[in-house]
């Protein structure tokens, strides 16, 4: 797809829609929800930006990967995007759960039942600084858990079903 022709209101679809961030190989891979990221513009690249915690399985495959998808799902699919952020891939088969079919492309791994997939090349990443963080906000989010890795990937492709 050419990114001129590239429409989504990502305030809304990453926010309120929620996404799917999936990295590994073919032979070993993961999934989670993400609602935390944007998509913008870097080094004169388009980019998609997100946002995931170390103790979360699927961190360990995009620290390891080259790339990661970012992927938009019908309504229909909330159930299986539930899943994908309660569930770890580590502990059980969360795959089997969400009902979705993995559909492995040249350089990332994305599903069938996508709507709108984004293909991206991690160029970037670097841990929040808590000290930078607004005490409302890291009481709010970091009183228990630990602080975001954000990752920067380059899109390098858009799959569009819709």
């Amino acid at each position: 797809m050419n990114l001129k022709d590239f429409n989504l209101a990502p305030l809304y679809a990453i926010d309120q829609e929620w996404a799917l961030v999936t990295a590994g190989i073919k032979e070993k891979f993961n999934t989670m929800t993400v609602s935390w990221g944007g998509l913008g513009t870097l080094w004169n690249k388009p980019i998609v930006t997100l946002y995931i915690r170390p103790n979360r399985y699927t961190y360990e495959f995009t620290e390891n990967s080259e790339y990661f998808t970012l992927s938009f799902y019908d309504e229909k699919y909330r159930k299986s995007l539930e899943i994908a952020g309660t569930k770890s891939g580590k502990n059980s088969d969360k795959l089997s759960l969400m009902n979705l079919t993995p559909l492995f492309l040249n350089k990332s791994i994305t599903f069938e039942e996508a709507k709108l997939t984004i293909v991206c090349k991690k160029i970037y990443f670097q841990d929040l600084d808590i000290k930078n963080v607004p005490e409302y906000e890291s009481t709010r989010f970091y009183n228990k858990e630990p602080i975001h890795r954000m990752y920067i990937g380059e899109v390098i492709d858009i799959i569009d079903k819709r």
